[in-house]
């Protein structure tokens, strides 16, 4: 049974089989030719790694930190959502936004109208459609008042960019703020220090606070996309292009209705653990 277990531990090209992952039956088979038992069936495998939760069928994806100040990056980010910034407490006229893009969305035009559901039948959606363009949407989240910004533009870059930050920037209460910080990641329309210059000489109190690379995860705004993609493009089915900016806009104003900022609770202390407990796997991918 142990060495069964640990045959499901290892890649099966390290056993010399040309398979991406192991299934329950190729670990059965393996088992046999390998020598380690005389014989074995699918389902005495399958309950030996059941008990253990040994899923070598399944997999899923993720990227190791690299960059070597990733704790202090994302640490700011942290803070500013429990309002800290430089350990001490951000202000009333301190507000915190988180802003990204979410490109080409398109409209998908149908070939044939979607039926509604009906009684023990769902929605239908023609699988046929003409492309009918792409938007980007750009936006940007006002984490502590769930306050939303957005604009659809053809494409992304620092002019499109710049038109969000000014959209924002001209309104109160950010027009007279003490601080605005924007959360931003390290796209190529807001990256690195010319970012930071371009934005801060127009607007002295706007403080850009760029995450490490790879940590969208850390961006609230990437939270309000997944609400996005779900409760207005999918199933992605538009009469046009202007049809799109319109669902986009309008349910930006229907969120705030019923919005209240995210219960974010990953804190340093979370990020210091996380880190802590990754850091041997990291050492032994660098040695392999």
């Amino acid at each position: 049974m142990v060495q069964v277990k640990a045959l499901a531990c290892e890649l099966p090209g390290r056993c010399q089989r040309p398979l991406a992952r192991w299934s329950v039956a190729e670990l059965a088979a393996e088992a046999r030719r390998s020598g380690l038992v005389a014989t074995i069936s699918d389902s005495t495998v399958w309950r030996w790694l059941h008990e253990d939760a040994i899923r070598p069928w399944q997999h899923r994806c993720w990227i190791f930190p690299r960059d070597p100040d990733f704790a202090r990056k994302a640490g700011r980010i942290l803070d500013l959502y429990e309002r800290v910034w430089e350990d001490q407490p951000l202000t009333d006229d301190d507000f915190v936004l988180s802003a990204d893009e979410k490109t080409s969305i398109q409209a998908r035009v149908r070939r044939h109208a979607t039926a509604p559901p009906q009684p023990g039948r769902p929605m239908q959606v023609e699988h046929e459609y003409r492309r009918g363009g792409a938007w980007a949407y750009l936006a940007a989240l006002d984490v502590h008042r769930a306050k939303l910004f957005g604009r659809c533009e053809a494409h992304t870059g620092i002019a499109p960019f710049d038109r969000l930050v000014a959209q924002v920037m001209a309104q109160p209460p950010y027009d007279r703020a003490r601080r605005v910080f924007w959360i931003l990641d390290n796209g190529s329309a807001h990256r690195g220090a010319r970012c930071v210059a371009r934005l801060q000489a127009q607007y002295p109190h706007l403080i850009p606070v760029h995450g490490p690379i790879h940590a969208s995860w850390l961006n609230q705004i990437e939270i309000y996309f997944s609400i996005v993609q779900r409760k207005v493009l999918t199933p992605n089915d538009f009469p046009g292009l202007t049809a799109v900016a319109e669902r986009l806009l309008a349910f930006e104003r229907d969120y705030e209705t019923i919005a209240h900022p995210f219960e974010w609770t990953f804190t340093r202390r979370d990020l210091a653990r996380l880190l802590e407990r990754i850091s041997p796997l990291a050492t032994l991918r660098a040695a392999a």
